[in-house]
């Protein structure tokens, strides 16, 4: 190692941030380049989920997303971060619309890529049939997207994971970049244990979780790209790498994937 990349590494080192820790939009103003980030129907707008009201439930301002464009490496991009803090970052009808909206307008302005910073158990149980066509809508117009050419990267390593439906929504992408601290599958250790009991599955034994579901195991399985530490250097790192990937979008690329799952299937038989 030069003494110029030496510097460079003590340098990022010593003002390392854990990605897991950040916010949604601390994530965002960390992995694209400096001051870029322009949000698109900001808290200051007051969209708001009707639903939550109704049901006598706080809302939020921007209903746990934020969207909108930015720079990565120079490189025009659309970006959206889950706020995983509020109500775990489940997709609910607006939601999922402002993630639609994002979709369909990298389909009229062709971006570098679309960036999607996920931090989310999946559907908010508040209004669950909003959230699950929500859901449907942004499967749909982020494989619009995929057919199009523009490259969707998607994030994982905040503290809920990526479960349910967007654990769905994640791999439908062309790139997907996780951390040790990050978590995928399409049902949460709760709802496991919930449906089958703690005998089927201890949500409360940690190993047992990532053992199952964490980064590291998934990029072992194949269903993560890229595997980085929990550092929002790291994940800019990977958005940046992945800005050069091309979208796969073929019939054989999706029977590569249905081999990949029989193969996995026909491991794992007793």
């Amino acid at each position: 190692m030069n003494r110029e990349n030496f510097e460079l590494h003590a340098s990022r080192a010593a003002t390392r941030t854990s990605y897991a820790e950040c916010t949604a939009r601390e994530r965002l103003a960390h992995v694209v380049d400096a001051g870029s980030f322009r949000e698109w129907l900001p808290p200051a707008e007051r969209i708001m989920s009707p639903h939550l009201a109704q049901l006598g439930v706080p809302g939020a301002f921007d209903d746990g997303v934020a969207i909108g464009e930015a720079r990565l490496a120079g490189q025009r991009v659309f970006a959206a971060a889950q706020e995983g803090a509020f109500m775990g970052g489940g997709v609910g009808e607006v939601h999922g619309a402002k993630l639609v909206g994002l979709f369909q307008r990298a389909l009229r302005d062709k971006p570098a890529a679309v960036l999607l910073l996920a931090d989310s158990g999946g559907v908010r149980l508040h209004e669950a049939n909003a959230g699950l066509i929500g859901v449907s809508e942004v499967m749909r117009a982020l494989l619009d997207v995929r057919a199009a050419g523009i490259p969707v990267i998607v994030l994982i390593g905040g503290a809920n994971g990526c479960f349910g439906g967007m654990g769905i929504v994640a791999r439908c992408a062309d790139r997907i970049v996780m951390s040790d601290a990050g978590r995928l599958g399409m049902s949460g250790p709760e709802v496991i244990e919930a449906s089958h009991g703690v005998e089927e599955f201890d949500s409360r034994d940690r190993a047992l979780v990532w053992r199952t579901t964490g980064g590291a195991h998934r990029h072992r399985t194949g269903d993560c790209d890229v595997l980085v530490a929990d550092d929002v250097v790291a994940f800019r790192d990977a958005a940046i790498d992945a800005l050069g990937c091309t979208p796969v979008f073929t019939l054989e690329a999706l029977q590569a994937e249905h081999r990949l799952l029989v193969d996995r299937l026909d491991t794992l038989q007793p």
